[in-house]
């Protein structure tokens, strides 16, 4: 759609930006090219938040709820969206781009990826690993058995590999999100 793009002060940016909520309805419909029902984007906020598909009917509804008598109209008062309180459909408008520099530093429930989902269990995994990897390396240098059998290198390896694997699809993840944008 293509209409006159607002300009919005910095302040009023930030005020906008600074709801969980409205980030993630900018970025969905960003990533859908731009539209859809009120009930189908609840759906895929609930589901981030609650991090359940389906998402538990009380937080679909809250978050239904809020959208529509909240944040969905103050997005469209900033025309960043055309809402349509009667059809119950929200459109991304070219108002967006006043807002997009600023998303892009700005800590995301649409990117909610497992290390966030896990809160802080997924740094504390990796913590974890780096001991055990460091312990058993001295262990098998010292010449204890059983651990000794294996070769330090080869432990090394062994932990690198499990961080690498809960690291690697977290990075691809953030690079393909940054292509994206």
């Amino acid at each position: 759609m293509s209409s006159p793009v607002p300009r919005l002060a910095e302040s009023e940016v930030y005020d906008i930006l600074r709801n969980d909520r409205r980030r993630a309805v900018i970025q969905h419909l960003q990533s859908t090219d731009g539209g859809m029902t009120v009930g189908d984007l609840a759906d895929v906020i609930a589901e981030n938040e609650a991090g359940e598909s389906p998402p538990p009917r009380n937080v679909r509804q809250s978050v239904y709820v809020s959208l529509h008598q909240t944040h969905l109209p103050r997005l469209d008062d900033a025309a960043i969206v055309a809402f349509d309180s009667v059809q119950n459909e929200v459109e991304l408008l070219d108002g967006v781009s006043a807002v997009s520099r600023y998303l892009e530093t700005t800590p995301t429930t649409a990117s909610c990826d497992r290390w966030s989902k896990l809160g802080q269990l997924g740094p504390r995994v990796v913590f974890g690993l780096t001991l055990l990897g460091v312990s058993l390396v001295v262990v098998s240098l010292l010449g204890v058995s059983p651990v000794s059998v294996v070769a330090p290198a080869y432990w090394a390896l062994l932990v690198f590999a499990a961080i690498a694997s809960m690291t690697v699809p977290e990075v691809v993840r953030a690079v393909q999100t940054e292509t994206r944008r």
